[in-house]
């Protein structure tokens, strides 16, 4: 079976999905290439709320990130708490907006 895979996964969501000891993935390959898949077209689709938030509704970029990510962090969501963050740092950067400081012990760690 030939590998024709054609989409680059950046580093840093493999980095979601490694080791840090062992340096190696804790998923299969096709695993981690649907898992990104996903979480590429989910920050592209946050893009357009992102900044109708920023424009209407919260008054700094940095708390549009946050609000963000605290609904990908809610049971439900569909992503990790991993990917949560990979998709609003991956967010931030689609958006040209500084990188925001996440929270990290929020409710609903078990998504």
């Amino acid at each position: 079976m030939s590998d024709e895979y054609q989409i680059d996964i950046p580093p840093s969501f493999f980095a979601v999905f490694s080791d840090p000891v062992r340096q190696r993935l804790r998923e299969p390959i096709g695993v981690v290439r649907a898992r990104y898949e996903v979480c590429e077209d989910l920050a592209t689709a946050l893009v357009e709320q992102a900044r109708i938030l920023a424009h209407v509704e919260v008054p700094s970029e940095d708390e549009v990130l946050q609000r963000i990510h605290a609904g990908l962090r809610s049971a439900g969501s569909g992503v990790s708490p991993d990917e949560a963050r990979w998709v609003v740092l991956r967010l931030a950067e689609l958006l040209g907006w500084q990188t925001p400081q996440l929270d990290e012990g929020e409710a609903g760690d078990a998504a």
